[in-house]
């Protein structure tokens, strides 16, 4: 599982959510170095969300790979409702008690207007499990956003969703899961050897 490569408002710390936003030029050699990286592995598929920045990063991947791109929405970042498009110092700036609410991890807060961590988390692990009844037995590679990458993490680990993030989840570094049926496992994380540095935006 891959995060997508770093966009201009990964850089400036502006929430991106549901918005479509490309990759900038950093993004754009990042999903390039992913090339070299995954070569020598196969896969029997490579699925992407449908937003323009995870398409964008895929893309090289799937020409050297010579594999379709399977695009699920289901992939898609959590909806932030009235966050997006907001620096994380102006959301907590404009919307103080929503702020508070969002850093406290609320498992029904939903923005108002977006998509609660529960709601979120369900459907992030929906989308993974069905990735893999379907390919049982295979390798499968898979483009998604951060927030899919930390419901993994926690799932596989056990992890409550309110507790404190203490694993990182950088633009375009390689995450490897294995899904056995009910049982996930964390084989490696955040592998970024190929990369001259990768943004971890998501800790505010």
């Amino acid at each position: 599982m891959i995060r997508h490569g770093e966009t201009a408002w990964n850089a400036e710390g502006r929430v991106q959510g549901q918005t479509d936003v490309p990759l900038s030029a950093t993004g754009a050699a990042q999903a390039r170095a992913l090339v070299a990286a995954l070569a020598g592995e196969r896969f029997a598929a490579l699925y992407a969300s449908d937003l323009t920045r995870v398409r964008q990063t895929a893309a090289p991947a799937a020409r050297a790979l010579g594999l379709e791109m399977r695009l699920d929405a289901g992939l898609r970042e959590r909806h932030y409702g009235k966050f997006e498009t907001l620096t994380y110092a102006e959301a907590r700036e404009r919307h103080p008690q929503d702020f508070a609410r969002f850093k406290a991890k609320e498992p029904d807060y939903d923005f108002g207007s977006g998509e609660s961590l529960l709601g979120f988390n369900a459907r992030a692990i929906a989308c993974i499990a069905a990735i893999a009844r379907r390919h049982a037995g295979e390798a499968v590679l898979v483009f998604t956003h951060g927030g899919v990458l930390e419901m993994v993490h926690r799932h596989a680990r056990g992890t409550r969703l309110s507790a404190p993030r203490d694993f990182d989840i950088p633009n375009a570094a390689l995450n490897w899961i294995e899904v056995a049926g009910e049982e996930w496992r964390v084989h490696a994380w955040a592998e970024r050897g190929h990369l001259d540095a990768a943004l971890d935006d998501l800790r505010e």
